[in-house]
Protein backbone atom coordinates (compact mmCIF):
# COMPACT_ATOMS: atom_id res chain seq x y z
CA UNK A 1 0.00 0.00 0.00
CA UNK A 2 1.32 3.42 -0.96
CA UNK A 3 2.15 5.99 1.69
CA UNK A 4 -0.40 8.84 1.61
CA UNK A 5 0.98 12.09 0.15
CA UNK A 6 0.28 13.95 3.39
CA UNK A 7 2.67 11.66 5.32
CA UNK A 8 5.35 12.06 2.62
CA UNK A 9 4.91 15.83 2.68
CA UNK A 10 5.09 15.95 6.49
CA UNK A 11 8.19 13.74 6.64
CA UNK A 12 9.95 15.72 3.90
CA UNK A 13 8.93 19.05 5.48
CA UNK A 14 10.47 18.03 8.82
CA UNK A 15 13.70 16.97 7.09
CA UNK A 16 13.84 20.20 5.06
CA UNK A 17 13.22 22.31 8.18
CA UNK A 18 15.85 20.40 10.17
CA UNK A 19 18.39 20.94 7.35
CA UNK A 20 17.32 24.59 7.09
CA UNK A 21 16.47 24.24 3.40
CA UNK A 22 13.84 26.84 2.58
CA UNK A 23 11.78 24.91 0.06
CA UNK A 24 8.35 23.37 0.44
CA UNK A 25 8.14 19.59 -0.19
CA UNK A 26 5.94 20.13 -3.27
CA UNK A 27 8.68 22.33 -4.75
CA UNK A 28 11.32 19.67 -4.13
CA UNK A 29 9.15 17.01 -5.78
CA UNK A 30 8.36 19.32 -8.70
CA UNK A 31 12.08 20.04 -9.26
CA UNK A 32 12.91 16.36 -9.00
CA UNK A 33 10.21 15.35 -11.48
CA UNK A 34 11.26 18.17 -13.83
CA UNK A 35 14.84 16.90 -13.82
CA UNK A 36 13.74 13.31 -14.41
CA UNK A 37 11.30 14.26 -17.17
CA UNK A 38 13.97 16.44 -18.75
CA UNK A 39 16.30 13.48 -19.11
CA UNK A 40 18.78 13.94 -16.25
CA UNK A 41 21.43 11.22 -16.15
CA UNK A 42 20.28 8.64 -13.66
CA UNK A 43 23.33 6.53 -12.91
CA UNK A 44 25.40 6.81 -9.72
CA UNK A 45 23.43 9.71 -8.21
CA UNK A 46 24.50 12.12 -10.98
CA UNK A 47 20.92 13.43 -10.89
CA UNK A 48 21.50 14.66 -7.34
CA UNK A 49 23.96 17.43 -8.29
CA UNK A 50 21.50 19.56 -10.32
CA UNK A 51 18.83 19.02 -7.67
CA UNK A 52 21.18 20.18 -4.91
CA UNK A 53 22.09 23.20 -7.05
CA UNK A 54 18.41 24.13 -7.24
CA UNK A 55 17.50 23.25 -3.67
CA UNK A 56 20.50 24.27 -1.64
CA UNK A 57 22.76 26.46 -3.79
CA UNK A 58 25.03 23.47 -4.37
CA UNK A 59 25.72 22.92 -0.67
CA UNK A 60 25.65 19.26 0.46
CA UNK A 61 22.38 18.08 1.94
CA UNK A 62 22.02 16.82 5.48
CA UNK A 63 22.38 12.98 5.25
CA UNK A 64 18.83 12.11 6.40
CA UNK A 65 17.34 14.62 3.96
CA UNK A 66 19.52 13.28 1.15
CA UNK A 67 18.43 9.71 1.89
CA UNK A 68 14.77 10.76 1.90
CA UNK A 69 15.24 12.49 -1.46
CA UNK A 70 17.01 9.43 -2.91
CA UNK A 71 14.02 7.30 -1.87
CA UNK A 72 11.62 9.86 -3.37
CA UNK A 73 13.68 9.86 -6.58
CA UNK A 74 13.64 6.05 -6.84
CA UNK A 75 9.89 5.92 -6.23
CA UNK A 76 9.27 8.67 -8.80
CA UNK A 77 11.40 7.06 -11.52
CA UNK A 78 9.70 3.72 -10.92
CA UNK A 79 6.26 5.32 -11.19
CA UNK A 80 7.15 7.27 -14.33
CA UNK A 81 8.83 4.31 -16.04
CA UNK A 82 6.00 1.86 -15.35
CA UNK A 83 2.52 3.25 -15.95
CA UNK A 84 1.01 0.55 -13.70
CA UNK A 85 2.68 2.09 -10.62
CA UNK A 86 0.61 5.25 -11.08
CA UNK A 87 2.77 8.35 -11.09
CA UNK A 88 1.24 11.08 -8.93
CA UNK A 89 2.17 14.61 -7.97
CA UNK A 90 3.19 15.05 -4.34
CA UNK A 91 0.42 17.45 -3.30
CA UNK A 92 -1.74 18.00 -0.20
CA UNK A 93 -4.88 15.89 0.11
CA UNK A 94 -8.57 16.90 0.25
CA UNK A 95 -8.59 17.83 3.94
CA UNK A 96 -6.39 20.83 3.11
CA UNK A 97 -8.39 23.90 1.96
CA UNK A 98 -8.74 24.13 -1.81
CA UNK A 99 -6.96 27.48 -2.00
CA UNK A 100 -3.86 25.92 -0.37
CA UNK A 101 -4.00 22.93 -2.74
CA UNK A 102 -4.21 25.27 -5.75
CA UNK A 103 -1.22 27.22 -4.42
CA UNK A 104 0.69 23.95 -3.90
CA UNK A 105 -0.12 22.87 -7.48
CA UNK A 106 1.18 26.19 -8.80
CA UNK A 107 4.39 25.79 -6.73
CA UNK A 108 4.84 22.21 -7.95
CA UNK A 109 4.36 23.32 -11.55
CA UNK A 110 6.79 26.25 -11.26
CA UNK A 111 9.40 23.92 -9.77
CA UNK A 112 8.79 21.29 -12.45
CA UNK A 113 9.33 23.90 -15.16
CA UNK A 114 12.54 25.07 -13.48
CA UNK A 115 13.86 21.51 -13.24
CA UNK A 116 13.08 20.59 -16.83
CA UNK A 117 14.41 23.91 -18.17
CA UNK A 118 17.84 23.59 -16.54
CA UNK A 119 18.37 19.98 -17.63
CA UNK A 120 16.85 19.93 -21.13
CA UNK A 121 18.67 22.19 -23.60
CA UNK A 122 16.42 21.12 -26.49
CA UNK A 123 13.16 22.17 -24.83
CA UNK A 124 12.48 24.82 -27.48
CA UNK A 125 12.93 22.16 -30.20
CA UNK A 126 10.60 19.62 -28.62
CA UNK A 127 7.59 18.20 -30.44
CA UNK A 128 4.68 20.63 -30.87
CA UNK A 129 2.68 18.72 -28.23
CA UNK A 130 5.42 19.09 -25.61
CA UNK A 131 5.98 22.76 -26.44
CA UNK A 132 2.25 23.36 -26.06
CA UNK A 133 2.03 21.62 -22.67
CA UNK A 134 5.09 23.54 -21.45
CA UNK A 135 3.30 26.77 -22.42
CA UNK A 136 0.13 25.57 -20.67
CA UNK A 137 2.13 24.60 -17.57
CA UNK A 138 3.66 28.08 -17.49
CA UNK A 139 0.10 29.47 -17.43
CA UNK A 140 -0.89 27.05 -14.64
CA UNK A 141 2.16 28.09 -12.62
CA UNK A 142 0.74 31.63 -12.61
CA UNK A 143 -2.77 30.58 -11.52
CA UNK A 144 -4.60 32.87 -9.10
CA UNK A 145 -5.27 31.60 -5.59
CA UNK A 146 -8.74 33.14 -5.18
CA UNK A 147 -10.88 30.01 -5.49
CA UNK A 148 -14.15 29.08 -3.88
CA UNK A 149 -14.66 25.98 -1.75
CA UNK A 150 -17.45 24.64 -3.97
CA UNK A 151 -17.91 21.49 -6.04
CA UNK A 152 -17.24 23.28 -9.34
CA UNK A 153 -13.89 24.63 -8.11
CA UNK A 154 -12.97 21.21 -6.73
CA UNK A 155 -13.68 19.56 -10.10
CA UNK A 156 -11.67 22.24 -11.92
CA UNK A 157 -8.75 21.67 -9.54
CA UNK A 158 -8.87 17.90 -10.09
CA UNK A 159 -8.86 18.41 -13.87
CA UNK A 160 -5.94 20.82 -13.63
CA UNK A 161 -4.00 18.42 -11.42
CA UNK A 162 -4.60 15.58 -13.89
CA UNK A 163 -3.48 17.79 -16.79
CA UNK A 164 -0.23 18.61 -14.96
CA UNK A 165 0.33 14.92 -14.18
CA UNK A 166 -0.24 13.85 -17.78
CA UNK A 167 1.97 16.71 -19.03
CA UNK A 168 4.83 15.44 -16.87
CA UNK A 169 4.33 11.93 -18.27
CA UNK A 170 4.36 13.35 -21.82
CA UNK A 171 7.63 15.19 -21.12
CA UNK A 172 9.12 12.03 -19.65
CA UNK A 173 8.14 10.05 -22.74
CA UNK A 174 9.94 12.62 -24.92
CA UNK A 175 13.06 13.39 -22.87
CA UNK A 176 13.31 10.88 -20.02
CA UNK A 177 16.07 8.35 -20.29
CA UNK A 178 13.79 5.52 -19.16
CA UNK A 179 16.76 3.69 -17.71
CA UNK A 180 16.13 0.71 -15.41
CA UNK A 181 17.00 1.22 -11.76
CA UNK A 182 18.67 -2.18 -11.62
CA UNK A 183 19.59 -4.98 -13.97
CA UNK A 184 17.39 -7.76 -12.56
CA UNK A 185 15.48 -8.10 -15.84
CA UNK A 186 18.65 -8.24 -17.94
CA UNK A 187 18.29 -11.94 -18.68
CA UNK A 188 14.54 -11.98 -19.25
CA UNK A 189 13.42 -13.73 -22.41
CA UNK A 190 10.76 -12.29 -24.64
CA UNK A 191 8.49 -14.92 -26.16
Amino acid sequence: MAIPPSLCIDKLKKALDFAEVGHHPVEVHGMLVGLICGGVKQEKLTWLKPLVELMNDGQPLEPKLQQLIIELYQDTVTRLADFEFGFTLLLPEEEVPLSERVEALALWTQSFLTGIAIIQPKLAKATPDVREVIKDLADIAQVEFDVGDDEESEVAYEELQEFVRMSAILCYSEFGLDMPLNDTDEHSNIH
